[in-house]
């Protein structure tokens, strides 16, 4: 059936000669394959051939949560693996970020640069298969700027964050140059240091280092190789893509269009894959994860508005202490409540509740290990996200129309958190110091009292600015057909 709506859609073989080829790949972590595997798919409708790579370690996992005929059936959208180089570690469990970082640098060029070889002679022995014209890397895998430099092909860098995040990345070289990072100490994690207001980054006046992406704040400056590394090689690329839209951040991308030769806002991406209801990739998921949907038949018994639903994102990991005070706000709030608490949320540590907790919550809490995520938060009956602020968490929550409390952990997340609660106005704060009564004072405040009702009304009006984006002639919609013609059709 797949091969059959191909040759509907394209005429006839030859023409296949004639298509764009891309090669997509993600940081290989949960988030950015999600958001990649979007982009892809966008790509893909508007007659671009997709080869999508994943580490052989993630591959598998997805092979595990989404079964193993998942990812095949079209013959111009298909999958490829590269090694790690990192030792086998339980499919369930997320990589160390910090060690991952380090063999994307160090192991990741040599592999995909022989793929890339096999793929640009593709044609040769395949006339379904044009040779491969184009990379569309994470902005993160700085090894493909290299890569595509040798092949002589360009290489686009996509972004699963903000507008503002990325300009927040952008300082860190002013940073080290000023001798802001590494800190001198640790006591400069508390004595001041970070609250200090920066006055030169374009858009964000009266902005606090705290509020930047945090991977800066580190005493050990091997920590900001790979940062910096990725940073350098930022302008390289024939184009950037990142995950938002006009509207929302028309400011800082107006500034980041004078820093990089094509910048170009495609988001939300689901609302824009929504403009294909019938497209054959509809059924392929995204999740490392096997996503439990009993959750959404618990959640057609509730009440419109009345649910807050809790996830951490698929790289956060929270102590023992915090969890425990989380899950008591929550349950003294006397609020009903779904909390996806994923195996490996709390480092080393299992993540057993009291009896207690769960005689107390047991008529209005539910718990899952993971979910589909975007379906929860476009539920009627959720009122409010408690969130790490993670972008793909943020930008689905102001899709749907649904206000945040913030819970950022790091990287992006803490200048997510600045956005959404004084840029855009859809979201308060916890502090990371998590007390119960705290989280329970704003959780009520979220989902009944006066502030909560403006961040409804606010979260409200961004959706409808969203859907206007994506819509088929909205800002999103006409710079996804701009990528297109001028990035992968343009005739060299």
């Amino acid at each position: 059936m797949y091969a059959e709506i191909f040759k509907d859609k394209m005429g006839s073989k030859e023409l296949a000669n004639d298509k764009p080829h891309v090669v997509c790949i993600p940081f290989p972590v949960q988030s950015h394959i999600k958001g990649m595997l979007k982009f892809a798919k966008l790509l893909h409708h508007r007659g671009v051939h997709i080869t999508f790579v994943n580490t052989e370690f993630n591959h598998n996992r997805f092979l595990k949560s989404l079964g193993p005929n998942s990812l095949h059936g079209l013959p111009d959208f298909r999958f490829e693996t590269i090694p790690d180089g990192l030792q086998s570690s339980d499919e369930d469990t997320t990589q160390n970020v910090f060690l991952l970082g380090e063999a994307i640098r160090k192991n990741f060029l040599a592999p995909f640069l022989e793929l890339l070889k096999k793929l640009t002679q593709s044609s040769t022995s395949n006339n379904d298969c044009p040779p491969a014209s184009h990379i569309v890397s994470d902005g993160w895998m700085a090894f493909t700027v290299p890569a595509a430099e040798e092949m002589g092909i360009p290489v686009v860098l996509f972004f699963t964050m903000s507008a503002s995040s990325l300009m927040g990345f952008n300082q860190f070289p002013t940073l080290v140059e000023k001798g802001l990072t590494p800190l001198k100490d640790e006591s400069w994690l508390t004595n001041g240091f970070l609250d200090q207001v920066i006055d030169w980054v374009p858009g964000f006046e009266g902005i606090r280092l705290r509020d930047l992406p945090n991977n800066f704040i580190t005493t050990n400056p091997n920590k900001l190789n790979f940062c910096l590394e990725a940073i350098e090689r930022f302008g390289k690329g024939s184009a950037i893509v990142l995950h938002t839209f006009d509207e929302l951040e028309q400011e800082v991308l107006d500034d980041l269009s004078s820093m990089f030769p094509h910048v170009y806002a495609i988001g939300p991406q689901q609302l824009l894959l929504n403009q294909i209801p019938e497209h054959p990739l509809k059924a392929m998921g995204y999740s490392l994860w096997k996503e439990e949907t009993e959750c959404l038949q618990w959640l057609n018994s509730k009440a419109p508005n009345s649910i807050v639903y809790v996830n951490f994102g698929s790289l956060a990991v929270v102590t023992t202490e915090q969890l425990v005070e989380f899950g008591w706000g929550l349950a003294n709030s006397k609020l009903p409540f779904f909390w996806v608490i994923r195996p490996d949320l709390v480092a080393g540590e299992s993540t057993i509740f009291q009896p207690e907790f769960f005689v107390e919550t047991k008529e209005r809490g539910l718990i899952a290990s993971w979910c589909p995520q975007e379906q929860v938060l476009e539920h009627p009956s959720v009122g409010g996200f408690l969130t790490h602020c993670g972008w793909n968490s943020t930008i689905e929550s102001l899709s749907s129309g649904v206000p945040m409390l913030c819970f950022p952990c790091f990287t992006d997340q803490q200048t997510n958190c600045y956005c959404v609660c004084n840029k855009w106005g859809i979201g308060m704060e916890i502090s990371s110091g998590v007390k119960r009564d705290d989280v329970e004072k704003l959780v009520k405040e979220l989902m009944e009292g006066e502030k909560g009702k403006q961040l409804k009304i606010k979260a409200m009006e961004w959706k409808k600015l969203a859907e206007e984006a994506a819509s088929p002639h909205g800002s999103s919609s006409t710079d996804l057909d701009n990528f297109v013609n001028q990035m992968l059709r343009r005739k060299s």
